[in-house]
């Protein structure tokens, strides 16, 4: 019955809806044969049906269209119009060259929802807020990493007593598992100065709406693409699992929050993420009054960038190396002729161990955690390549397609962290 409601609302609108694209793509007519190459569309949801048809994950997905129609690739996803970037020389001249054409992010509804209407700074647009917020995150959070050195050691120092205890024991431990917990902890421990125990039931909480908020940010939203059939995100229940999943995570932001404001609370030697940012709201120092919600949208970027991003990279680390033996052996020659009888390799050593840092940037290169990085949008039309691209265009770079340019990389499908040994690419 449902469905039969929705198909019959869809007929009835498609007449109104074919005229207002005819009528978009007349208005554009000047430009329209100078847009990037791209498969054939079709009206009204121009090519989410080949979106829809693909079993693959999207970023290999755009990467099998981008070998057929080139590394700079146009599409539309119903009447949002998108760039995929797919190569390392498009890649500079959209976040380099012409940076400040490709440098806003787009209004998009898990992530606006999670962001507190992109008041934090991975998805605020380019404009003097995002300045503010950024110049916040570097001087005053990005700076005290090392600040933080003894937690992160503690945590994995924890980590490798645990393995050798399972070891001894003969019991087996899943990998994945601990470097998530491994990364989860340390989060928790810098952002607001908890250790949950593994199997509690804060534990639990906290990933539980860390794996839902990750999961709704990579569902398909109908207004990110119709923004006029919002009320189908109602419908199909993504809205109420949207504000469901936002008000439990607000909650627990606010707990912590609350807790840190308690005046009976001991006070620490050192302060942890959430200290800082309310010590900055109190100093009243930035040209706009930093609230609440402002707070809860950092913190929002720092528990879901900052977790599965590091332990994502880990395992993947530790899977290549098993698939190529001679690595693996290499690697683990260069950490034991470190650590000798020591046991245990700090921070400052680690900078050291120079085939482990070609081991980690070639496992960047082939498995970017991030494969389409986070989507930026145009602040205007522009000229790149030869093609036009029109304003508020969604713009994907697909770092995973990058990763295997033959033009950028030499034998690219071959895991080879030699390549890095003496060269000047890193990643910043």
């Amino acid at each position: 019955m449902a469905i039969a409601l929705f198909m019959s609302i869809f007929l009835l609108a498609l007449p109104f809806l074919l005229f207002v694209l005819l009528k978009h793509r007349v208005s554009n007519n000047g430009s329209f044969n100078r847009l990037p190459p791209g498969p054939p569309s079709l009206p009204f949801i121009g090519h989410l049906h080949l979106l829809m048809s693909d079993n693959s994950v999207p970023h290999l997905f755009l990467y099998k269209l981008s070998q057929k129609y080139g590394p700079l690739m146009f599409l539309r996803f119903g009447f949002r119009p998108t760039l995929v970037v797919s190569s390392a020389k498009m890649a500079e001249e959209v976040m380099k060259t012409h940076d400040l054409d490709f440098c806003s992010r787009p209004n998009l509804c898990a992530a606006g929802k999670f962001s507190y209407n992109a008041s934090d700074l991975s998805y605020s647009p380019y404009n003097d807020y995002w300045r503010e917020m950024r110049k916040i995150c570097v001087v005053h959070l990005f700076s005290r990493v090392k600040t933080y050195r003894p937690t992160r050691e503690d945590e994995v120092s924890r980590l490798i007593e645990k393995i050798c205890q399972l070891s001894v024991d003969s019991k087996p431990i899943n990998l994945s598992e601990a470097v998530m917990c491994l990364s989860n902890s340390i989060i928790c421990r810098i952002g607001f100065r908890k250790r949950y125990d593994e199997e509690g039931a804060e534990k639990s909480r906290f990933s539980r709406l860390l794996k839902e908020s990750e999961a709704l940010f990579s569902n398909l939203s109908f207004s990110d693409y119709f923004p006029f059939m919002g009320w189908v995100d109602r419908f199909t229940g993504f809205l109420s699992r949207l504000e469901k999943a936002f008000k439990e995570v607000d909650t627990f932001i606010q707990e912590l929050i609350d807790e840190h404001l308690d005046p009976n609370k001991l006070k620490s030697e050192q302060e942890d993420i959430v200290d800082v940012l309310l010590r900055i709201k109190t100093n009243h120092d930035l040209p706009f009054d930093l609230t609440i919600d402002h707070i809860k949208a950092i913190l929002m970027d720092v528990f879901i960038a900052g977790t599965d991003t590091s332990a994502a990279t880990v395992i993947w680390v530790m899977n290549f190396l098993m698939k190529n033996p001679k690595c693996l052996k290499k690697t683990q020659a260069e950490v034991r002729d470190l650590i000798r009888e020591k046991g245990f390799v700090n921070e400052d050593e680690v900078q050291n161990l120079t085939y482990l840092k070609a081991v980690i940037k070639e496992t960047f290169r082939l498995q970017a955690t991030v494969p389409l990085l986070v989507p930026r949008e145009t602040l205007r039309k522009c000229s790149i390549g030869g093609y036009e691209v029109p304003t508020k265009t969604l713009v994907f770079v697909n770092a995973w397609a990058i990763g295997r340019d033959p033009e950028a990389w030499e034998n690219p499908e071959e895991f080879c962290p030699e390549r890095f040994i003496g060269s000047s690419i890193d990643y910043k």
